[in-house]
């Protein structure tokens, strides 16, 4: 029996009911009920959860915290996320309408699809169907506009979900959209031998081939008043981006008083200097340079105290593609007196139309050296992730052990995660950096 893809055509074959959508036999479980509108008992927002995954230029006009809005292109393919702890059948709808005319939208989870006709020009649930998640974990709504009869395919305010796997904890972006966009920011908090004044912090980072995401910020050398790494700033920049913060409290730099300001004391070649704010406020450095994943760099930093009541941090870059060290930045911090405090590593993505992908990076061989000349290495570092992490927004995140290496992982929406402040231990190499610390001896 041929399927028009106008209608649907229903066989009642051995008490199965089968419906035929583009063209192929897909087969259906009764609705709840017979024949009852299914009842959903969770309604995502967009707003924090979808993407539109095949023009990541277009998600600031489709969508916005009010939902999806402005979609016209029936090429664009839209992803809506969400995390269940039960399998079973889930039952899928969209509170949507037609801005004007008629439209026809393909809707599938997993590897079913349906299609669903909506005439109405106000917002109203409309139930899609039935599907089955077999195992625990994230999942997605896929909609794609197939026949307009206007400029707009649809307004979708909420995607709805119900069923057996929805009767357990369900894991999805409810509020602070922005942030629940960017994904999870995590670290590794590493643990420092105790009652010693920690002068140097070194590091290596690698990022894995194809974990390079655009918006991805790899911070390798973080410490109490700073932090010190590399990102992906778009598809034709990269920066090694070193900054400090004001003792200061705000997020405007230029409400800084001027003996609270950081002072730049030195910088190195084709190195950009400045303030920044929004997180804080402070000195902030950069040095473009398109490093490659499958690479490994070096970092190391230096922090010691200084002349009245300050103290002197300076960051050093090494890649073999040039094979020396380089100065990004040293910068003086008023109303400080200290050595390197809190030492960690982070990951976070900047981006919001980016955080659909996951991005990975290896931390390792972590060592400090302290102000009496002797190294230490760090092989044990605690877990931890921030408020979008912790209040179970989303749950893509990751960080451990590799062998010798630390690692950390984050968006993407991959369904195995970590404890948060858990801890992991690297295997040790037992073999200090070989650095020549005197050669970045100098008095500013």
């Amino acid at each position: 029996m041929n399927c028009n893809v106008k209608y649907l055509c229903l066989l009642f074959l051995t008490g199965f009911v089968v419906s035929c959508v583009n063209g192929s036999v897909i087969p259906d479980n009764p609705e709840p009920g017979e024949g009852k509108e299914p009842e959903f008992s969770i309604r995502i927002p967009p707003g924090g959860n979808s993407w539109v995954i095949n023009d990541e230029g277009a998600n600031k006009d489709v969508i916005s915290d009010s939902g999806i809005h402005n979609w016209t292109n029936t090429d664009h393919v839209i992803r809506t996320w969400f995390k269940v702890t039960t399998p079973g059948e889930i039952y899928v709808g969209l509170n949507a309408k037609a801005p004007t005319g008629e439209s026809v939208i393909k809707v599938a989870l997993g590897d079913m699809t349906r299609e669903i006709t909506l005439v109405n020009t106000d917002y109203k649930d409309i139930s899609v169907g039935t599907f089955n998640v077999d195992t625990p974990g994230y999942y997605y709504v896929e909609l794609q506009g197939k026949e307009k009869s206007s400029a707009y395919i649809a307004d979708v305010n909420e995607v709805l979900i119900g069923g057996a796997a929805t009767a357990e904890k369900v894991y999805y972006v409810q509020d602070d959209f922005y942030w629940g966009r960017r994904g999870p920011s995590i670290h590794l908090n590493y643990e420092l031998p105790a009652s010693e004044d920690i002068l140097w912090f070194y590091n290596e980072v690698t990022i894995p081939e194809g974990e390079d995401v655009l918006g991805s910020y790899f911070m390798a050398n973080g410490f109490g008043q700073g932090y010190f790494g590399i990102q992906v700033n778009s598809e034709t920049e990269r920066r090694i981006l070193f900054s400090v913060w004001s003792p200061y409290e705000t997020d405007d730099p230029s409400s800084i008083p001027d003996d609270y300001k950081i002072v730049l004391l030195d910088k190195g070649e084709g190195v950009h200097a400045g303030e920044f704010g929004n997180e804080g406020s402070g000195g902030q450095s950069y040095k473009k340079f398109m490093w490659e994943a499958g690479t490994t760099y070096r970092f190391l930093l230096k922090g010691e105290p200084s002349e009245n009541n300050s103290t002197d941090f300076t960051a050093w870059f090494y890649a073999p593609e040039t094979g020396e060290w380089q100065l990004i930045a040293s910068f003086r911090r008023p109303h400080t007196s200290t050595y390197l405090t809190r030492l960690h590593s982070f990951l976070e993505n900047f981006r919001t139309e980016t955080g659909y992908k996951s991005r990975k990076g290896r931390y390792a061989n972590q060592w400090v050296r302290t102000a009496s000349g002797k190294w230490h290495e760090l092989t044990r570092a605690k877990f931890t992730a921030d408020a979008t992490a912790r209040k179970e927004a989303r749950m893509d995140y990751a960080g451990g052990t590799d062998g010798k290496a630390f690692f950390m992982k984050n968006c993407g929406f991959f369904s195995e995660n970590t404890q948060v402040d858990s801890y992991h231990i690297r295997e040790a190499s037992g073999i200090p950096p070989s650095v020549d610390l005197s050669v970045f001896e100098k008095d500013w």
